[in-house]
């Protein structure tokens, strides 16, 4: 929807290239920088690039992180016999948000989706492997969304893992299908981890 002021037609452009930003959204977005002063202005771009300098994949989960390590990583409390492979960092935030899961996860950047031309070698699959080749991880809970890309990337993954004598499991059923885990409430998401199954 044109506005007929070609410089708010081109910052809108850009946040309507956000997820889950339409375009009447993006527009009241543009609008709204629109009314910042020349500071704020400065500090929202200031934080946009800082971010992207300084965050970068943990070398051990491939979590988003600005430290070496990511703090999940880093807390010697977790327990790493227990690894949640997850599809993003808006998951493992999702289930940080619960509390009650004390063990470490793997991020895949990503689900197996061939339409949109997203195979196994676009995802941190080989660094999964690599974590699990010292033995010390006992279960492997695949916690990818509850759709038909979630579910076709957890049934590759327990084919990859079953062979290794690792304990694979799913999330119950308690998330919808369709829904996508960073919209889950924490007791949907609580019940989902208790009542996970193997997927062997």
């Amino acid at each position: 929807m044109s506005t007929g002021i070609e410089a708010l037609d081109v910052l809108a452009e850009q946040f309507a290239r956000l997820p889950g930003i339409g375009r009447k959204s993006a527009q009241r977005l543009a609008l709204a920088v629109l009314e910042y002063s020349e500071d704020d202005i400065t500090s929202f771009t200031s934080a946009m690039q800082s971010a992207k300098e300084k965050i970068h994949r943990c070398p051990v989960c491939e979590n988003l992180t600005d430290r070496e390590l990511c703090p999940i990583c880093a807390d010697p409390d977790r327990d790493r016999s227990v690894l949640c492979v997850v599809e993003d960092a808006r998951a493992v935030m999702a289930f940080e948000r619960v509390r009650s899961f004390r063990g470490v996860y793997h991020v895949l950047h990503g689900l197996i989706s061939p339409m949109n031309g997203i195979t196994p070698d676009a995802l941190t699959l080989r660094e999964l492997l690599s974590r699990l080749s010292d033995g010390s991880v006992r279960e492997v809970i695949v916690a990818t969304g509850a759709t038909t890309e979630g579910e076709a990337t957890a049934m590759y993954i327990a084919r990859l893992l079953t062979p290794l004598g690792v304990r694979v499991t799913r999330l119950a059923h308690g998330i919808p299908y369709g829904g996508e885990l960073e919209y889950a409430d924490e007791i949907t998401l609580s019940r989902a981890l208790e009542g996970r199954r193997s997927m062997d």
